[in-house]
Parts: structure tokens; sequence; C-alpha cells
């Protein structure tokens, strides 16, 4: 596959991702009366990995994600001179994802992007229920390291071909219901990069966290894993 197939790929899949997880949270979450709540927004942020992982796995492997990426790159499981533009294609497709997100959503009289927080990630008065700084640090490079630990798992050449995007997208809900009400869950530095574009001010400030917590769990997984599977 070449390189530009893949980095097409990417940069749709992450517009997927902002789109429909943070879209959810934007648009769906709150309504009264018939909102999904942060479950309906974990579920969805599964969802679109699952969908993505079945239309563009074939095609980059569907990472998505940059710590993803530089997991894999540590696990031997993805070329490094790739990396660079994987990570690039995945922040445009992000913050284009946003921009969609910001558009339909002004559609309705009264928003304001700024004021919502725009599923934008945060710590301290930012955070869902006002955790600290630590607190967001540990949970997103925890809640990463386990996602790329699956994600490596499930991605196994000892592993039945067609299950991975079943688990990978199931443990990203189960990461969100446990850490939405602490940092709004990123566990993805582009999927915070985005809204973060568009909110500016404390989500600009606060975003270095959410870049530099996941990329360090995920760097782990990408050690530990080939040590647990007995592989170099």
């Amino acid at each position: 596959m070449k390189l530009q197939n893949k980095l097409a790929a990417e940069t749709f899949g992450s517009l997927w991702l902002v789109l429909g997880g943070c879209g959810s949270a934007v648009l769906a979450a709150g309504v009264p009366d018939v909102g999904i709540g942060f479950v309906g927004v974990a579920l969805a942020f599964g969802l679109t990995v699952l969908t993505m992982a079945y239309a563009i796995g074939n095609i980059s492997g569907c990472h998505l994600n940059p710590a993803v990426t530089l997991g894999l790159v540590v696990a031997g499981r993805f070329p490094k001179k790739e990396a660079v533009p994987y990570i690039m294609a995945q922040c445009v497709g992000a913050i284009v994802g946003a921009g969609l997100l910001g558009l339909i959503a002004s559609g309705k009289e009264g928003f304001d992007l700024v004021a919502s927080g725009f599923a934008a990630n945060g710590y301290g008065e930012h955070s869902p229920q006002q955790y600290s700084m630590l607190a967001a640090f540990v949970c997103e490079a925890v809640m990463t390291f386990f996602f790329v630990f699956v994600i490596l798992g499930a991605t196994d050449a000892k592993v039945p071909a067609g299950f991975a995007p079943l688990a990978i997208g199931l443990a990203l809900t189960l990461i969100h219901l446990i850490s939405i009400p602490v940092t709004n869950t990123s566990v993805n530095p582009a999927r915070s990069l985005g809204p973060a574009i568009f909110v500016g001010d404390w989500a600009l400030m606060q975003l270095w966290l959410f870049w530099v917590a996941p990329i360090l769990g995920a760097v782990v997984a990408g050690r530990v894993y080939p040590m647990i599977n007995g592989k170099k």
C-alpha cells in the first residue's frame, strides 16, 4: 500500500473519530430528557474506532492516534520512517473533524463554542469533576498504556484475524467510562488538538498534558507487551 493512501486513510479516520466521538458529546450528550449522557459518549468513541478499523484497517492499520503510532514503533510493529507523516495526517484529520463539528453545532441559535467547552480535554477547573493535574496525568498515561496494550495483544499474529476491532473498540469504550469525569478522556493527542484549537485559551495551555501523558503510556506499553509476550 502506498504511503499516500495510508495517510489519506488516517486523515479520514481521525476526522471520523473527532466528528463521531466529540460530536456525540457536543450535540447529543446534554439534550434534555433524551440526551445520551457520558455513557453514550463513551460508546460513540468506541464505535468510531471499531467502524474505522473495519473500514481502513487493511489500508493504514487504523491508528488514528499519535500515541498508538509511537507505541507501535517502540514495539517494533511499525516503521519509524512513517511515524511523523502518520501523526501529521492524524492531526489534520482531527482539526478538520473539529471544524466540521463546530460548523454543525453553530447552526443552533445561542450555541457558544468556547463556553460549551467543545469536548476539549482539561484538568483542574476544566476537568468535568475538577480532578487535579496529577490525577489527570496519571489517568491519561495509565489509560493509554492499557489501550495500546490491548491493541498490541488483539493484533498479534497468534490471535484469530477479524476480531481485533471489537476488542479495541470495546477497550476505548471502557476507558471513556472510567476517565470522562477526570479529563473528558483523551488517550489521543490528535483528538485533544482538534477541539483545543477552536476553544483556544485554557484548552491550548493545558494541551501539553494530553500529548505527554498518552505518549508516555503508549511508549511504556510498547516496551512491556513484547516482554510479556516473550518477544524482543
